[in-house]
C-alpha cells in the first residue's frame, strides 16, 4: 500500500513539474535571432509610456507593468512571448508571472533595451 500512495505522489509531481513554465532568459542577440526566426513571436514592453516613446522595439505591444493583471487577457497564450523594460528587472518579473499564470514560451531580454541598444540593434524613437 505505502509503495502504491509512494507512486502515486510521484506521478502527480512529475505531472504537475512537466507542466510548469520556465522563463528563458536570452540576451540580446538571441532576442534577435528569435524575432527574426518568427514573426508569431508576441513582443511585450513592460515599461511606462513615457519610456515607450523615448525608445521601443518595432512591433512592441505596450503593457506598463502596474497594468498586466487587469489586462493579461490582451496578451496572447497561443504565441511565444518576449518581453522587455529598460535593464530586465521589471520584464523578469511580468515573465515569472505569466509562467504562473500559464504562459508556455516565455522569454525574457536580459539586460533589457538598454543591452539591445548597445549592440546597435534597430530601435524607434518618438510616438506610435
Amino acid at each position: 500500500m505505502k509503495k502504491m500512495i509512494f507512486t502515486v505522489l510521484f506521478v502527480c509531481l512529475s505531472l504537475s513539474v512537466a507542466q510548469a513554465s520556465v522563463v528563458q532568459n536570452i540576451d540580446a542577440p538571441a532576442a534577435q535571432k528569435l524575432l527574426r526566426g518568427n514573426s508569431a513571436v508576441y513582443l511585450l514592453d513592460v515599461r511606462t509610456l513615457q519610456e515607450y516613446f523615448d525608445v521601443r522595439l518595432a512591433g512592441a505591444h505596450l503593457i506598463p507593468i502596474d497594468s498586466i493583471a487587469k489586462r493579461i487577457a490582451e496578451i496572447p497564450k497561443d504565441k511565444p512571448l518576449l518581453v522587455y523594460c529598460a535593464v530586465g528587472s521589471r520584464s523578469s518579473q511580468v515573465a515569472e508571472y505569466l509562467a504562473d499564470k500559464g504562459y508556455v514560451s516565455v522569454y525574457n531580454l536580459s539586460g533589457g533595451i538598454w543591452a539591445w541598444q548597445l549592440r546597435n540593434f534597430p530601435v524607434l524613437k518618438g510616438g506610435p
